[in-house]
């Protein structure tokens, strides 16, 4: 296992009166830690269960005035001790360092996290790419693939088994499969009479899936069986992108539709009705992108918008949705029997062009969460990182 080195502390003393404590690392970072927040993250057994590392404390055992009296350090170790007379403070400098909040907020309304790689049609490796047998069998290559899905929200396996159950098999590495209405997992293939028009031969917009659900899935796996039809090409677009594109060119449009609600419905099977209220781009509290959300099929009547905005949050809305369809921001690629796309259903919209009569395409999909996923990646960064 590679360790990464560790940054030495250039100094570290006492300001505000003792209300906090700063430190400078060797790399030019600093940052300040209030003495309350260093005795709420400590990692001693009175803090936290030697077992299974859960917090003891409450919020109201906390004396938010205490203060630091004393910081001493001790090679890549921060010792404290604090007026509240508990005990003594031991930290990890680089651990303080990668959870500093002490950086200043961000203005920028539509932010994404640092770990989030944006692209578009002319992105080298946004959809990742490995072999199912490298993924089952090894750690290091299942590592890289989860982390380039974690960055782009897109991945591709190869040289799967031709054969159904596969797409469980591609979950278990990493979490668990997560039924709905249509299963655990479901068929898309042409058939007679569709519940869904995802089980047609006809061409799809960008969307992502499920909408009207709540909880969404957050992830979507595509796994192909067969594969004989002319056309059927799968193509993958990144909401994020797009939604920070369309907040630059047009910001009126993107607070539109982050400020009010669609509404999206389904009612395609027998004794099932679904039905959300939720923004098509939704921010956190201060303003990070969380999600985008797009599906012509399932949108349901918009109710939720005053009568003297309904125009510009309808020009708005097609703005978006006509942006998620432009060619720049589209990645295309053709799916072989055994390959298997997973995209995060929660930021990355997905559609297919139409195919013809002749021959036949067969995906076997299903869905799944994130936070497996994210879990079994932490994991897997631990040991072999």
């Amino acid at each position: 296992m590679t360790q990464t080195p560790q940054l030495s502390v250039e100094g570290a003393s006492i300001v505000d009166r003792g209300a906090a404590v700063q430190i400078r690392w060797s790399n030019g970072e600093t940052a300040r830690f209030h003495g309350f927040w260093l005795r709420d993250n400590a990692q001693d057994t009175r803090t936290r269960d030697p077992g299974n590392g859960q917090r003891l404390l409450s919020m109201s055992d906390l004396d938010t005035g205490a203060r630091v009296t004393q910081v001493k350090r001790d090679g890549g170790t921060l010792l404290f001790e604090l007026s509240d007379n508990g005990p003594s403070l031991r930290f990890d400098s680089d651990w303080l360092l990668a959870r500093r909040y002490d950086r200043g907020g961000t203005n920028r309304t539509g932010w994404v996290d640092d770990r989030v790689r944006l692209w578009g049609s002319d992105t080298p490796h946004a959809v990742s790419k490995a072999t199912f047998a490298s993924l089952a069998q090894d750690k290091r290559a299942l590592l890289s693939w989860l982390k380039a899905f974690r960055a782009n929200g897109v991945a591709l396996s190869a040289n799967g088994p031709q054969r159904k159950g596969a797409v469980e098999e591609m979950v278990s590495w990493f979490g668990f499969v997560k039924e709905t209405n249509y299963g655990r997992t479901f068929d898309v293939r042409s058939v007679a009479e569709p519940t869904n028009l995802a089980f047609s031969k006809q061409g799809l917009l960008p969307h992502t899936d499920n909408p009207y659900r709540d909880p969404q899935p957050t992830l979507q796996l595509l796994y192909c069986i067969e594969n004989s039809a002319d056309g059927g090409d799968s193509i993958v677009v990144d909401g994020f992108q797009v939604a920070t594109a369309l907040r630059d060119e047009d910001p009126g449009a993107f607070l539109l539709l982050t400020r009010y609600c669609a509404r999206f419905e389904y009612f395609g099977s027998q004794n099932v009705y679904l039905n959300s209220r939720v923004p098509l781009i939704e921010l956190t509290a201060d303003g990070e992108l969380r999600a985008v959300r797009m599906n012509n099929r399932s949108a349901a009547a918009t109710l939720d918008v005053p009568f003297d905005v309904m125009t510009e949050y309808y020009r708005a809305y097609a703005k978006f949705e006509s942006m998620l369809s432009e060619s720049r921001f589209a990645q295309t690629f053709s799916l072989a029997p055994g390959d298997c796309f997973m995209v995060d259903n929660t930021r990355v919209l997905h559609s297919r062009t139409g195919f013809a009569s002749g021959g036949s395409r067969w995906l076997e999909g299903c869905y799944a969460d994130r936070d497996g996923l994210y879990s079994k990646l932490a994991v897997l960064e631990k040991e072999v990182a």
